[in-house]
């Protein structure tokens, strides 16, 4: 079926300096607001934000685990503040050790990351309380309201922050660049300003200042950067209530900013159809919680897919993102409390009981900083946006005129595009999580631009496969060679001496074609397919995407440009990075990381490999395409086996109880002593630093201990459970799993089979993630 939609003229420019967000005066790079999109230095400015929470990790893998999000293509670090890991007991405020705020700041600095401290004081998080200590809770004051009682506690609480981040703001060359007061506070605007009155007046500065803006949030005008979200799932739902229609909107491309799914277990939801958001018009499309995944709560287990992530990301973008901020990136676990648990729970008066300790969220890095699939499809987005969102970011984003008829239609095929007058991106969307979309046969785009005239592709229809999300460049420059389109993802460039590369990524099912302004080309060269001259371009199709799909081009201009294009599978695999005395893209199946000029390798196999283009000088690799490829010989460093053995079989599954709305709960501690199943697990005398005990189990709730403390906590949803062994202390360790009750009302996901009922270790497997330094 043929697509069109025109590209109206752009309408003027963007409001600016209208807004009272500065920087701090004689920074180099200056950040800016505009109705349209952020700036820095004058250029337009696409932030890529992912949630880290410091106190949730230990800190002496701090430093790794923020390079393995710079390497994801993060760019701004975002950390809750969570004033009950801090303040635990009511005068001792503690920033040692894994609370060590300022360390943490200064890490992000060193590796050019900017910083975000969320400040709160009532943060969500999941955390008990909502991050207030249950000394605050116990005062005689109403929390969250300007309640002086309250006030008081908060502005200690704030000073004792600004005080950590005392000359890490920008002035002072630090890598501040915003402050979140409050979250999801979304009917008390004068509370909101005081709130930043107060940190202000602690000493924290910053050119940004910002709000969680969902819910029909009232902010103080003008006076907080709104910024949204949405996630492809919920564990704060009801258990029956099925894929709620607030995640399913996400799937569309849509100018609606708003989520009032979000936090609505805590709040009365107003949803506001589909209009477009009071603010829109005076502050860019701004985002600080697209779910990088989902908790799992004891009445409801969501399970998330990384295509579900993948494509609710690629959506945003065409919606009119202009910041993509990620919770959670990277995954936790809760501390131990010294006089309580930590979690969000029940006996807190909160509608969901959430694990103990494990706050793994299923994000694109786990609990352990296990890479996850997610990872590689976010990666693929952000080295995108790296390279081309200063583009995009100013970018209207457009709707072709044919909407879909409502949320439940499968059948329209889910498009947009970002452009300008000349120029822009197409975006598609045709995967959504529980329900497929169907193939979408005969496909193509006419695009009408301002300037130019229309761009229309492919060159013959296509099928758009079920599942697939893309975006594909309208008439994109790079190095003098006009791309007029192609049917494959720009992913990035990389400079091999006096040319210029552009790597894009294949759509699996869908033939790379590349259409280029005959014009702008002198000479054309191509490894596979056919080059023809049609209508003023030059085409080429059939080309075989992989590491030898190399199409070089000598322009008009005089200059050179390669256009490098890699298939689904392989673009997956490319980080890009200072290696080897230059910018370098890097395949591997295993994590990579830079490190101010070293390369390390994450991996679990014993013979890890990667490739490099442009070849890194005096090394001589296997040729893989235009890459050379390097593979490490083994270290020796494997865990050897584990075994588990069974000493208890379970009892009867506890009573189901119920909570805050009715809510399943989770059992009681009593449980675990009378009607778990217990099991031994025997490791080997030595154990490998970075090894993961990897258990395969069915039932409810699994719990693991070292003697009586417990070390680590899961609930049942049919994946895998990991235990990081370098973070548990010596000792036998013992694993306690209950079964479900047949009459709990508990959400499992399909994908869990029949397991939740019985209680039983399968097996368990010692997996070592081995960190090596290359070149």
């Amino acid at each position: 079926m043929p697509h069109h939609l025109r590209v109206p003229a752009p309408p003027g420019p963007p409001l600016t300096g209208h807004l009272p967000f500065a920087d701090a005066p004689g920074v180099p790079d200056p950040i800016e607001v505009t109705s349209r999109c952020l700036t820095r230095g004058g250029r337009p400015w696409f932030p890529v934000s992912g949630e880290f929470h410091y106190t949730r990790y230990p800190a002496g893998e701090w430093e790794e685990e923020l390079l393995k999000m710079k390497a994801g293509g993060v760019t701004v670090v975002a950390s809750y503040v969570i004033w009950i890991h801090h303040e635990e007991i009511e005068g001792r405020v503690r920033f040692d050790g894994d609370r060590d705020l300022r360390r943490f700041a200064e890490l992000c600095a060193r590796h050019g990351l900017d910083f975000i401290p969320r400040i709160g004081p009532w943060v969500h998080a999941e955390v008990r309380n909502g991050g207030l200590p249950d000394w605050v809770s116990a005062r005689d004051c109403v929390p969250r309201t300007d309640d002086p009682v309250y006030l008081e506690a908060v502005g200690a609480w704030f000073e004792a922050v600004a005080e950590q981040l005392r000359g890490l703001d920008r002035a002072h060359g630090g890598p501040i660049v915003a402050v979140q007061i409050e979250n999801e506070l979304y009917d008390q605007p004068g509370h909101l300003l005081t709130l930043k009155r107060m940190a202000q007046a602690a000493g924290l500065s910053a050119p940004l200042w910002t709000s969680t803006a969902w819910g029909g949030v009232q902010l103080p005008p003008d006076e907080l950067l709104p910024l949204y979200g949405g996630y492809t799932e919920t564990f704060w739902t009801e258990a029956d209530g099925g894929w709620p229609d607030t995640c399913r909107k996400h799937f569309f491309f849509t100018h609606q900013r708003d989520d009032e799914g979000i936090g609505s277990d805590l709040r009365p939801v107003h949803v506001r159809g589909s209009a477009p958001d009071a603010s829109a018009d005076r502050f860019p499309w701004a985002t600080c919680e697209l779910g990088g995944g989902m908790a799992v709560s004891y009445h409801r287990r969501p399970r998330v897919d990384a295509a579900d992530i993948a494509a609710l990301g690629l959506t945003k973008i065409g919606c009119g993102s202009a910041w993509q901020g990620y919770y959670m990136f990277h995954g936790g676990t809760n501390p131990a409390g010294e006089l309580t648990s930590l979690q969000e729970s029940h006996a807190t008066g909160y509608p969901n009981d959430l694990p103990v300790l494990t706050y793994d969220f299923q994000a694109p890095l786990g609990e352990y900083g296990q890479y996850r699939a997610t990872y590689d499809e976010l990666r693929l987005q952000h080295l995108l946006l790296a390279d081309f969102g200063h583009l995009i970011a100013p970018m209207e984003s457009v709707l072709p005129s044919t909407r879909p008829l409502g949320q439940d239609d499968r059948d329209t095929l889910r498009w947009a595009v970002r452009g300008d007058s000349g120029s822009g991106f197409l975006f598609v969307n045709n995967h959504q999580p529980h329900e497929p979309l169907p193939d979408h046969v005969g496909t193509s785009f006419t695009v009408e631009f301002p300037e130019g005239g229309p761009v229309s592709l492919p060159s013959a229809p296509v099928t758009v496969p079920s599942g697939a999300a893309f975006c594909w460049p309208l008439r994109l420059d790079v190095a003098g060679l006009r791309v007029e389109w192609a049917t494959a993802q720009p992913v990035c460039t990389v400079q091999d001496g006096g040319r210029t590369v552009l790597v894009l990524a294949a759509v699996a099912g869908i033939a790379p074609e590349l259409a280029l302004d005959e014009g702008t080309v002198d000479s054309l060269s191509t490894p596979s397919g056919q080059v023809t001259h049609t209508g003023g371009r030059v085409l080429v199709t059939g080309l075989r995407p992989g590491t030898d799909a190399l199409v070089e081009v000598e322009t008009a201009a005089g200059g050179r440009v390669g256009l490098l294009v890699l298939d689904a599978a392989t673009a997956r695999t490319a980080y890009r990075g200072e290696s080897w005395g230059a910018e370098r893209l890097v395949l591997s199946d295993a994590g990579v990381v830079f490190d101010r000029g070293e390369v390390r390798l994450h991996s679990t196999v014993e013979r890890p490999s990667y490739a490099v283009f442009p070849a890194p000088p005096a090394r001589e690799g296997v040729p893989d395409g235009v890459f050379a490829r390097y593979t490490l010989p083994a270290d020796g460093t494997g865990a050897g086996e584990a075994s588990v053995t069974l000493l208890r079989p379970a009892g009867p599954a506890p009573e189901p109880a119920t909570g805050v709305q009715g809510r399943a709960s989770a059992p009681a501690d009593k449980y675990f002593d009378t009607a778990a199943a217990e099991y031994r697990v025997d490791l080997p005398e030595e154990v490998p630093p970075g090894t993961l005990l990897r258990i395969h189990w069915t039932g409810d709730v699994g719990r693991a201990y070292v003697g009586d403390t417990l070390v680590a906590d899961q609930f049942f949803s049919g994946r895998v459970w990991d235990i990081g062994l370098d973070r548990i202390p010596a000792g036998p360790l013992r694993l306690r799993v209950l079964p479900g009750s047949e009459g709990a009302d508990v959400y499992v996901p399909p994908e869990a089979g029949d397991g939740w009922g019985r209680a039983g270790v399968e097996r368990v497997e010692l997996v070592t993630v081995r960190r090596r330094a290359v070149g």
